[in-house]
């Protein structure tokens, strides 16, 4: 898992779910925060996870606080 590096190639809403992701938030509240399906949060999930070579929410959240994009 990369450490320490901005959240390059991820797209605007990649980056938001990321962040989301890293605050505890649940597929469910996201979708509904966001105003978009379940199926495109999980989706968005899956490329965030891809393109950070992150096997869990764990890793995302790891990542999310190292790239400073939430506080812990």
């Amino acid at each position: 898992m990369p450490t320490g590096r901005p959240a390059h190639g991820l797209t605007d809403r990649e980056r938001e779910v990321l962040v989301l992701i890293a605050q505890g938030k649940t597929s469910k509240e996201i979708a509904d925060e966001l105003r978009i399906a379940l199926r495109t949060v999980a989706c968005h999930r899956y490329r965030v996870m891809e393109k950070l070579s992150a096997r869990n929410s764990v890793e995302l959240t790891l990542y999310a606080i190292r790239a400073g994009l939430v506080q812990p």
